[in-house]
């Protein structure tokens, strides 16, 4: 086996770590470092921060965003179902037809629990 064939991704990795690490390295030798009072309090939208940064959240939220994510994915796989639809034929688009059926099911019964109301 010969090395040499390896100098060529050697350096792709080389010149990749540098152009990651010599902007943050100059951004702090050659950069301003002035910190005052203002510079090292907490901003909270213009609020003091009046809470512990570990409350709790609402159950909501995290069902909110499981939510966005599955029918996020949902989209993530008609992508390429739209693309190859001339290659699956007509077994493929009723695969997919079932498919959205069955997540329309889903979206309409957490909108009858009432997932989707914010109070």
């Amino acid at each position: 086996m010969n090395l040499d064939q390896y100098i060529p991704v050697l350096l792709f990795i080389l010149v990749g770590m540098a152009v990651g690490v010599l902007p943050l390295l100059l951004g702090y030798v050659l950069g301003p470092n002035r910190p005052d009072e203002a510079k090292n309090s907490p901003y909270e939208c213009g609020f003091e921060a009046f809470d512990d940064a570990r409350m709790k959240f609402d159950v909501r939220y995290y069902l909110v965003a499981i939510l966005f994510i599955l029918f996020d994915l949902e989209i993530a796989f008609l992508f390429p179902w739209a693309v190859a639809l001339r290659d699956v034929g007509v077994a493929g688009f009723v695969a997919v037809l079932i498919f959205l059926t069955i997540l329309v099911i889903g979206f309409a019964y957490e909108w009858a629990k009432g997932a989707l109301t914010w109070e």
